[in-house]
């Protein structure tokens, strides 16, 4: 019992309690142009959610607007009550015009309150309001506390962790995770693939990881890239290239700073979803050139262009960037930095907000926190990385080993440097990939690198990415696609993950048509695309019916790349004779088996990951009819 000031007795009570605190996105500022349509969205939205609450034994603690305290008495009611608020308001948004929808933020923890006078405060309550502010529209935003307690009780869906943000006023940083399968809808517009529904698939791609792993290792220089046509459509989001930045230090030795500035600055912007970011593979086709900004923006089919230049003298760096509407050839923003290199994180950080600033970008909470993290505070260890990547990517077993030295170096520097130790990851998985190293032991120690990179910044996209590619070739099905889609939810704008998912759902799950989709807008953020693309490409278009488009998929991969990924040919003789061309049928078999003196139909059999027998079936019959045995 407490007295107020003026002597009164307050009643007061300390426990545990599960809270969720809840909020309209953009309400204010719909307030604040024409109040009769917010009222009437609140009435709606304040229906559903005391009907759930109710329904699930929570008691709303206050309101103060269009937000909700409720107090819960268990965390799994508390997750089920803002599950079914958000599968109630899905049905309600797809039937409304925009301004008509209702998007709820959500934020759920369990932890310490102090119950006075019919009103709560703590740190419980304090935080379910941080998190409730992470949240992306439509989602739920968890504490660690809460997933530990709901985890192996609710079905979750994807959980996409989100590192351990710094909460306002929360001295203690914790591991926050979103939920995902809350919100599918709003997940598959992330994705930009119209039906893309999120499930649990059963087996790995293995023959294709491979191309997988060339895709997400963005290796240039060792395969053959394809142009993409001309006159690219521009996305409905704001959409940007950043081209490589112009070395000026004077020695060429410093290339690899610029590049490293280049590659951070895409990388961070990448993952912002509310922007559309052409990949670093495709950008770096400009290097070394002096393009003209309209001719960039239609072949990358973006509005804005960066450019800009590095020069690094001793402890200092120069930078300097400008922003370009490519449609007009007005410059939206342009600036000179003169610092310290120690201060080389910060003035990225500036850098990437004058961008979101000039593009008018929206960037939830979750994703400026990512964004933000500085990798590490050791500078020579930073450098190492960089002087590493410059190795890494001739994609030779030379240029590997020399890089792992680079990263392990920046590891022995700062042990708890995630980006270096996914890098030496890398590096062990590449020897086992491209066969320069076939000890089983191998792909164990990349394992367990990658785990350790995760763990130390879980909010990373590198790791769960090389974590999808370890578990395919380890046939772990389960937590490959886990992993795959961790890596797409922290980096929207990733073509490599987009290729993954694509090819898993064309081989496995029966949906070639959402495999056709994802590998498609993976060619449309990547542009300069490996030729090896087209294989998967063309797979999809076969399994989905459309004989004549994977044709010349195929077609158009070969003429750039003679030595196109696996049995081109092979798939040429199987799809000829399935539209009865039995003579060119017939000599695409003969080609197959000049490359393959070896091959068998039977193996091919066997050894097939396809699931569908009945597709199997028909793909060894008509490669019978071509010839092949």
């Amino acid at each position: 019992m407490k007295k107020d000031p003026g002597g009164a007795v307050q009643s007061e009570t300390r426990r545990l309690a599960a809270i969720m605190f809840t909020d309209i996105v953009g309400f204010s500022r719909q307030m604040g142009s024409n109040e009769a349509c917010p009222l009437r969205l609140l009435d709606t939205h304040n229906q559903i959610i005391r009907k759930s609450v109710t329904e699930r034994h929570g008691t709303v603690i206050k309101t103060v607007g269009d937000a909700f305290l409720v107090d819960f008495p268990s965390v799994v009611k508390a997750v089920q009550c803002a599950q079914q608020i958000q599968s109630q308001l899905r049905p309600h948004n797809a039937e409304k015009d925009k301004t008509e929808q209702i998007h709820v933020r959500i934020g759920i923890h369990l932890g310490d309150v102090v119950q006075r006078d019919g009103d709560v405060f703590g740190d419980g309550v304090n935080i379910a309001s941080r998190l409730q502010g992470l949240a992306e529209p439509d989602t739920i935003c968890i504490s660690q506390a809460v997933y530990k307690e709901v985890e192996k009780k609710l079905p979750l869906g994807t959980v996409a962790p989100l590192g351990r943000p710094k909460l306002k006023n929360i001295a203690q940083r914790e591991p926050v995770y979103a939920l995902l399968s809350a919100a599918p809808q709003g997940f598959r517009q992330r994705l930009q693939v119209g039906r893309l529904q999120l499930k649990p698939w059963r087996r790995p791609l293995q023959v294709a990881a491979l191309l997988v792993l060339l895709a997400s290792a963005g290796l240039i220089g060792r395969y053959l890239y394809v142009p993409s046509p001309a006159g690219l459509p521009l996305p409905d989001k704001p959409s940007i290239v950043v081209l490589p930045f112009t070395n000026m230090s004077g020695d060429p030795e410093q290339e690899y700073f610029s590049d490293g500035i280049t590659e951070d600055l895409t990388s961070d912007l990448s993952q912002i979803s509310s922007l559309f970011v052409i990949a670093r593979n495709s950008a770096f086709s400009y290097k070394g050139k002096s393009p003209k900004v309209q001719d960039v923006s239609r072949e990358m089919g973006v509005r804005y262009v960066l450019e800009g230049s590095v020069r690094k003298s001793d402890n200092q760096v120069r930078i300097t960037a400008q922003l370009i509407d490519a449609t007009t050839g007005g410059h939206l923003w342009s600036e000179r930095y003169d610092r310290s290199l120690k201060d080389i994180f910060a003035l990225q950080d500036e850098i990437r907000q004058q961008i979101v600033v000039a593009l008018r970008a929206e960037v939830g909470q979750a994703e400026l926190e990512r964004v933000r993290r500085i990798p590490t505070d050791n500078l020579t260890a930073y450098d190492y990385v960089l002087r590493g990547l410059e190795q890494f990517r001739r994609a030779t077993k030379e240029g590997n080993a020399q890089a792992r030295q680079r990263f392990e170096r920046a590891v022995a520097l700062d042990p708890q440097y995630a980006v270096a130790y996914a890098l030496v990851d890398w590096t062990y998985f590449m020897d086992w990939a491209f066969g320069w190293n076939q000890d089983p032991q191998v792909l164990e120690q990349a394992l367990a690198l990658a785990q350790k990179a995760r763990t130390l910044d879980d909010s990373l996209p590198t790791p769960h990415l090389l974590l999808g590619n370890i578990y395919l070739w380890k046939k772990q099905d389960e937590q490959a696609i886990a992993e795959a889609e961790w890596a797409l939810t922290l980096d929207p704008n990733d073509s490599s993950a987009y290729i993954r998912l694509g090819s898993i759902l064309y081989f496995f799950t029966g949906r070639p048509a959402e495999g056709v989709e994802l590998i498609e807008k993976a060619l449309r953020l990547n542009p300069y695309y490996p030729a090896d693309d087209l294989l998967n490409l063309a797979l999809a278009y076969r399994f989905a019916g459309r004989y004549e488009e994977a044709i010349a998929a195929l077609k158009k991969g070969l003429a750039r790349n003679p030595d196109l990924g696996r049995n081109p040919h092979l798939f040429l003789a199987e799809l000829y004779s399935q539209l009865g061309r039995e003579e060119e049928a017939r000599a695409e078999a003969v080609e197959h088996l000049r490359r393959n003196p070896g091959w068998s139909l039977e193996v091919f059999r066997q050894r097939s990951p396809l699931r569908d027998q009945a597709t199997l079936d028909q793909m060894v019959e008509n490669m019978r009819k071509a010839g092949l045995q």
